[in-house]
């Protein structure tokens, strides 16, 4: 298999747009196989315990088929927002896409967004409407959607045939050819004659916009002469690469329409592995280097997946992106710094893996347990070093904590969320020592169940979850002095420290000394400051930890025989304890800079929602795909499940990024109503 005889293809579309149905009818029909069913069960790509269960994608699987002597990775996506984190990888090592939608629902949420992450990353992408034997669907309004939504480049290659509703098939506008769906397949049939006007018009359209690409052609279309098929085919294709086309077909996954002329037109019109620009990288000197996908470069690839299970343990998937990998080479792993074997070397075929002795340019394998090696991470030449820039995931937006049955299960957790993590780059886990809450970060409510059933079913590993307590700090408003006394005597030698001590805001924990005349001598100043800092971990307001306060020492006292550390060390507590009631001090809760990116005509309920959150808008934007980016800060205690609202708010098609602020004072109200939830 020659290198530009792959195809790399991200098959993404909203949830239920029939997706993974699509991908069986197309590897069922290229490969000769039977075709899976997603209520059944029975599919190459839904083969996890919970797929099968929700009857819903929840992880990217890689179908590879051959059609034509050309071998095509699919790469099938969850529709669900939760796991955008696998389209975003995807989309990393792909050149080519189907972005599918549901002839009755149109251009959805999900598609859009998906549509988006394409055009950022400028790959060529066909449409697929797919369930055009639904009742009730207008193709042309379909298409109206779509050039109104997703841009008017979008151009239909072919063109739906029936009548009274009754979808039974289409017509290639490229060939002008017509396929009939006879009640079992399709089979070669004529073109209605009330379609015929419309199709040549199609047709002539897409002609002219070939020949507007050269000179040459038109010259030759002005004149009347006709384009060839290999004119009008290279035109279109180079239409296509460029952005400048979207080619839309119809069909029907389930009847296996059109799924002969999609296989051709992935062919025809996507990229193969040399096509388009090269792929960003530096070099072992962090100089900037371009790589092509071509067999005769050193090898490189990069680990776009990694998963984990009982059998093959963590396998990391693959894409090559240059040079030829061989069973049995050495190759360096830059990230960790060392080389590895390939001792064996695989190819995917859904959870199948099949044994194989060398992968191309352009093609996607995998590799078993190898110590370290993670998504994100470079495979190279030992010769020819270079790394590939890190996938950028979304980071997690909602937190709850863990909670254990047993403790056998709290040794076990901490192995299992490790698996968890390397499977899934936008999992977050942190222990906050605080509140002793083990916090696990998601996208979502969905996710965040994926990731439960996911312990229980596969590590067989129960654990609930509970809502996660919000850290609160105390600081104060205004000096004050405060003296402590530490003295001691039980026989022998005693305890005698004797300090005072000012305390005063300050942008941080800081101290220092003002101490005349050596009234405390100066090795006891560490001392001071110790329980200075130990008095800080536990304020007398609501036992949050003090930050914000800048102590000094002032004056004290000493005994030649009885003083020494641990006695300066507990009068700096106590002189802490005798001054915080007079210096003012409240609560401060954290704040959340969020940015919420959300449709324009959802801007006035999201500015309306997050004022009643107290949130303070320092900023909004609009983003390359035209929607309205607001960025605020919020107590954390309002958007605790903020991703939830959001989505309810925006049908879906809203979301946030999240990072830490710092913290505020809490207004009084709020301050009462901890201190009242701490005294019960």
């Amino acid at each position: 298999m020659i290198g530009n005889n792959i195809r790399n293809v991200v098959v993404l579309g909203h949830q239920g747009s029939g997706k993974t149905t699509l991908v069986e009818a197309l590897a069922s029909t290229a490969n000769g196989t039977a075709k899976g069913s997603v209520e059944k069960g029975t599919t190459i790509s839904d083969y996890l315990a919970e797929e099968k269960a929700k009857l819903s994608s929840v992880r990217l699987s890689i179908v590879p088929l051959t059609f034509k002597d050309t071998k095509i990775n699919l790469i099938d996506i969850p529709g669900n927002d939760d796991f955008i984190g696998e389209a975003i990888a995807a989309m990393n090592v792909v050149k080519g896409a189907v972005l599918v939608l549901d002839a009755q629902s149109g251009v959805e949420v999900e598609t859009v967004k998906h549509w988006n992450m394409l055009r950022k990353r400028n790959i060529p992408t066909l449409i697929y409407v797919n369930k055009m034997d639904k009742e009730n669907v207008n193709f042309e309004n379909v298409l109206a959607d779509i050039r109104t939504k997703l841009g008017k480049n979008a151009i239909p290659f072919c063109y739906p045939m029936g009548h009274d509703n009754n979808f039974d098939g289409f017509i290639n506008v490229v060939t002008l050819k017509a396929r009939k769906y006879n009640g079992k397949e399709c089979e070669d049939a004529e073109i209605y004659e009330d379609k015929r006007q419309k199709v040549f018009e199609l047709h002539n359209t897409m002609v002219e916009a070939v020949a507007e690409t050269s000179e040459e052609l038109m010259d030759k279309f002005f004149s009347g002469e006709q384009l060839t098929r290999e004119e009008i085919q290279d035109g279109l294709r180079t239409g296509v690469l460029n952005g400048e086309l979207t080619p839309v077909l119809v069909g029907s996954a389930v009847k296996n329409i059109t799924i002969h002329t999609a296989l051709q037109m992935l062919i025809d019109y996507l990229p193969n592995p040399s096509d388009l620009k090269p792929y960003d990288a530096v070099d072992d000197q962090d100089n900037p280097v371009e790589v092509k996908t071509l067999n005769e470069e050193p090898f490189s690839a990069f680990v776009f997946k990694t998963t984990v299970d009982s059998f093959s343990g963590t396998t990391s998937i693959f894409k090559v992106n240059s040079g030829v990998l061989h069973q049995g080479d050495t190759v360096y792993v830059p990230n960790l710094k060392k080389n590895i074997s390939v001792n064996q070397l695989f190819t995917l075929y859904g959870a199948k893996q099949t044994p194989v002795t060398e992968l191309v340019a352009g093609d996607i394998g995998c590799i078993n347990k190898v110590d370290g090696l993670e998504t994100s991470m470079t495979l190279c030449d030992p010769k020819k070093k270079v790394i590939y820039p890190a996938i950028e995931f979304p980071t997690a937006v909602y937190f709850k904590a863990l909670v254990t049955a047993n403790k056998n299960d709290d040794d076990k957790l901490g192995t299992v969320l490790q698996k968890i993590m390397a499977e899934d780059k936008s999992v977050e886990v942190k222990r906050n020592y605080e509140t002793n809450q083990l916090l696990i970060g998601s996208l979502g409510l969905g996710h965040l169940n994926f990731i439960l059933e996911r312990m229980k079913n596969s590590y067989k590993l129960n654990v609930n979850t509970e809502d996660t307590k919000v850290v609160y700090r105390e600081t104060i408003k205004q000096a004050a002095t405060g003296d402590g006394r530490y003295i001691k005597q039980s026989g022998g030698s005693g305890f005698y420290g004797v300090v005072q001590m000012e305390f005063k805001p300050a942008p941080e924990n800081t101290f220092s000394e003002e101490v005349f005349g050596g009234a405390v001598p100066k090795n006891y100043f560490p001392a001071v400051e110790k329980g200075f800092y130990e008095a800080c971990e536990k304020g007398l307001l609501a036992g949050f930890p003090v930050i914000g306060v800048h102590a000094i020492l002032k004056d004290g006292k000493y005994h030649d025989v009885d003083s020494n550390e641990l006695a300066f060390k507990n009068a700096a507590i106590l002189a802490f304890k005798d001054a915080y009631p007079k210096c003012k001090p409240v609560i401060l809760e954290p704040i959340i800079q969020v940015t919420v990116t959300v449709h324009p005509d959802d801007t006035g309920t999201i500015l309306s929602d997050l004022n009643t959150r107290r949130a303070k808008i320092i900023g909004m934007d609009v983003n390359s795909a035209k929607d309205q980016k607001i960025t605020a800060l919020v107590p954390e205690s309002e958007i605790l499940e903020y991703v939830n609202d959001l989505k309810s708010m925006t049908q879906g098609s809203g979301y946030f990024n999240r990072v830490f602020n710092g913290y505020e004072e809490a207004p009084a109200y709020v301050q009462d109503k901890i201190l009242k939830s701490i005294q019960q």
